[in-house]
């Protein structure tokens, strides 16, 4: 009795399809209608590095205001402002300083992810004050981190390799720092 096919192909055959897909549509650098370096002559990788950097300074003076408003907070946002630092320091492009404010609360905007996806970098809006109620500005900073966590997810797919893996992985620790500034800290799960 011959062999004859299912009616439906297999997971396999999906899976290999949809990897083929997929890496067929990285190969022909899907671009949104824009030239590949934005016509701006910068590499992409450099201006998403320098977009990153510029986010993670705002979320720094956000950090350095919530904590000039709130000096009962600063013990427990000095170890996630410290890691954001550490974050704008990793997407510097090598060789290149990185501005950290330090305690001194000016006007940011909050991050956005439209220069990030190689558009041109927007000039800095305002942030917003930062609320009087405690818990209500560890909410407000947990919200910041959040949304550029959410951001940096997206560029993923726009970004080159290694600069992919930085930006998930500090995708992932803004998610954790959002879980950390909104729970209680030493309470019983």
């Amino acid at each position: 009795m011959p062999w004859t096919p299912p009616p439906w192909p297999s997971r396999r055959n999906l899976l290999a399809g949809a990897a083929g897909a997929a890496g067929a549509a990285l190969l022909t650098g899907c671009s949104e209608g824009r030239a590949p370096d934005g016509g701006t002559g910068v590499p992409l990788e450099r201006r998403m590095r320098e977009t990153a950097v510029r986010d993670s300074e705002r979320l720094l003076e956000r950090y350095d205001a919530t904590a000039a408003a709130h000096p009962s907070l600063a013990g427990r946002l000095t170890p996630l402002r410290a890691s954001v630092a550490a974050h704008a320091a990793a997407f510097s492009p090598a060789g290149a300083a990185v501005r950290v404010p330090s305690g001194s609360p000016s006007p940011s905007s909050s991050p956005s992810g439209a220069a990030a996806a190689g558009g041109s970098a927007t000039p800095a809006e305002p942030a917003p004050p930062v609320p009087a109620e405690p818990a209500a500005a560890l909410t407000a900073l947990a919200d910041a981190e959040r949304r550029l966590s959410e951001t940096r997810t997206i560029d993923l797919a726009g970004a080159p390799g290694e600069l992919a893996r930085l930006l998930a992985s500090v995708a992932a620790c803004g998610a954790v720092h959002a879980h950390l500034l909104t729970s209680t800290p030493g309470a019983k799960p």
